[in-house]
């Protein structure tokens, strides 16, 4: 005990002189961490990796994505698996909504709105809300067009309903699984130029639907320079939501090819509402022909003796 207690008095004193001679050295607690200094890390880091993760969304939020991945662990059969995808409060739900309506330029809507957590909540009352919108709306119109003529007998067109039901949910079902396809098979040509899950790309398309609810409302007016004012409108706000998220997943690959697909993107956005608007609300008139008023018998006797 003797020799320990004096081998470590004579290591204080070796500190205390190195100390002494040495006054700005610096020490290291055991109890304090090593910290690495941020300008070191940052030379860590590629120039241009910085700018293609927060357009792609591949930097801290794939971490976030593996972590909800290993949350969404039960088996794809049970009630459970299901739930989680309709796992959002309502302020998730408004708050994408909004990024929806009021996209920003430069920024990509997966990586701030969707990415953290993907559902199918909003996507699936944002298309059901759209249905009934343009089926009431549509029959507004078609009885505002006709209203005051004396021939016209209103009819409400409830088979409108199912095409309308027909036509949303397939277009935001079909061509999500369309694209998410082909940006795989891509992916097996060029390296890294997909980044999206078939979950995401149907939540994308699902929010970007909504402007159109209001759309349908305002188009009862019946006013067709009114009406297509409003269609490019609201393609303009939906359509940049499309383009700002999936033109960086595809301009790595051949230019040609990535132009195509945006300009392909665009053009089905484009006839889904230039379709609903021409079938639900532009009907085209009802010639009815003017009932036969029978003649009396004095003028057919008259006609007879001529």
């Amino acid at each position: 005990i003797t020799c320990l207690v004096m081998y470590l008095f004579a290591e204080f004193d070796d500190a205390a002189n190195l100390l002494a001679a040495n006054p700005d050295a610096t020490t290291i607690s055991i109890d304090e961490p090593v910290e690495i200094p941020k300008n070191q890390h940052s030379r860590l880091q590629e120039p241009g990796r910085e700018e293609d993760d927060e357009l792609l969304g591949t930097d801290d939020s794939d971490k976030t994505e593996l972590l909800a991945g290993q949350k969404k662990s039960a088996p794809f059969w049970t009630f459970e698996y299901y739930q989680t995808f309709f796992d959002v409060d309502t302020y998730q739900v408004l708050d994408r909504i909004k990024g929806s309506v009021f996209p920003v330029p430069g920024k990509n809507f997966v990586r701030l709105y969707i990415r953290s957590n993907p559902d199918l909540y909003g996507p699936f009352w944002i298309c059901a809300t759209l249905v009934f919108t343009i089926a009431v709306s549509g029959n507004l119109s078609n009885f505002f067009i006709h209203l005051g003529k004396p021939t016209y007998h209103y009819v409400p067109e409830f088979r409108k309903v199912s095409i309308a039901a027909t036509t949303i949910y397939a277009y935001a079902w079909l061509v999500p699984l369309a694209l998410w396809g082909f940006l795989m098979w891509r992916n097996s040509k060029v390296m890294n130029i997909v980044s999206y899950s078939f979950l995401e790309i149907v939540c994308v398309y699902g929010y970007s639907l909504f402007i159109y609810i209001p759309t349908a409302m305002l188009w009862i007016i019946p006013q067709k320079v009114v009406r297509w004012v409003l269609v490019v409108f609201s393609l303009c706000l939906s359509g940049s939501v499309l383009v700002m998220t999936f033109w960086p997943a595809v301009r790595d690959d051949n230019r040609r090819i990535a132009v195509a697909t945006v300009a392909t993107i665009l053009l089905l956005h484009a006839l889904l509402a230039v379709g609903c608007l021409a079938y639900f609300f532009d009907a085209p008139e009802l010639d009815i022909p003017a009932p036969i008023i029978p003649a009396h018998n004095s003028t057919n006797k008259v006609v007879l003796e001529q």
